[in-house]
């Protein structure tokens, strides 16, 4: 009989137990549901993340992902780490989009957003420091007058922070986590999400570091958008 220990840290609001070699979650079966689809997707796809091994009325049971994240490591490895996190985003965000069955494109996020704001399912105590103090409905008109007239459409993870990225002791990638938001969405929902939880445990230079090693072009408006959007998750 597996021995389960308790992980007490994330804020999903899932329980999840450790055990030797494997991870076990509990939270809405459908929540877990479509979280295996998406480990199963992306490992088909070649996206190192964990393996489902089981998921029934005790929950969803996967492999251990092996590794720590970036600001578990060294300073002297967060150049790599912030060039790897970028390469995964690449990775991701080259693959085929009409082969993805899961939606995450603003005509699905916003109606999302706008529940959450009107049933108490945002949490107002957990919002970037520039928005503290803020009401559900401050956020809602926020979002409302900035929302992009257009999307980038790529494969996302959604919630590529600190947290959802390993790397082995090299600082080389062990793989991603938490794929429950991932779907088809603008590439800066990824970007804005990644770069400020980096800047938020490494410091504004490593932010920046990801997204020099991205490569790509990113307009700080629709950055600003995604996290404000990111308040509603």
């Amino acid at each position: 009989m597996t021995a389960w220990v308790p992980v007490t840290t994330g804020k999903s609001g899932a329980r999840v137990w450790r055990g030797p070699g494997v991870h076990r979650k509990q939270d809405d079966p459908a929540q877990l549901a479509a979280e295996a689809a998406r480990l199963i997707w992306l490992s088909e796809h070649g996206i190192p993340c964990p393996t489902v091994i089981s998921l029934d009325d005790d929950g969803l049971v996967t492999t251990t992902l092996p590794g720590r994240p970036a600001h578990e490591l060294p300073s002297h490895l967060w150049p790599r780490t912030a060039a790897a996190h970028a390469q995964v985003l690449h990775d991701l965000h080259r693959l085929p989009v009409e082969a993805c069955p899961f939606d995450e494109m603003l005509a699905t996020t916003l109606p999302r957003a706008h529940r959450a704001a009107l049933t108490g399912g945002v949490d107002l105590t957990d919002l970037d420091a520039a928005r503290r103090g803020w009401s559900a409905a401050q956020l809602l008109t926020a979002l409302e007058a900035t929302t992009p007239s257009d999307e980038d459409l790529v494969v996302c993870h959604g919630d590529p922070g600190c947290a959802n990225v390993l790397f082995d002791d090299d600082g080389e990638l062990a793989g991603v986590l938490d794929v429950d938001r991932l779907g088809v969405a603008d590439r800066c929902r990824d970007l804005a999400i990644a770069a400020r939880s980096i800047r938020d445990r490494l410091g504004p230079p490593a932010a920046q570091a990801l997204l020099d090693a991205y490569g790509r072009s990113v307009d700080p408006a629709r950055l600003a958008f995604y996290r404000l959007l990111d308040e509603f998750c």
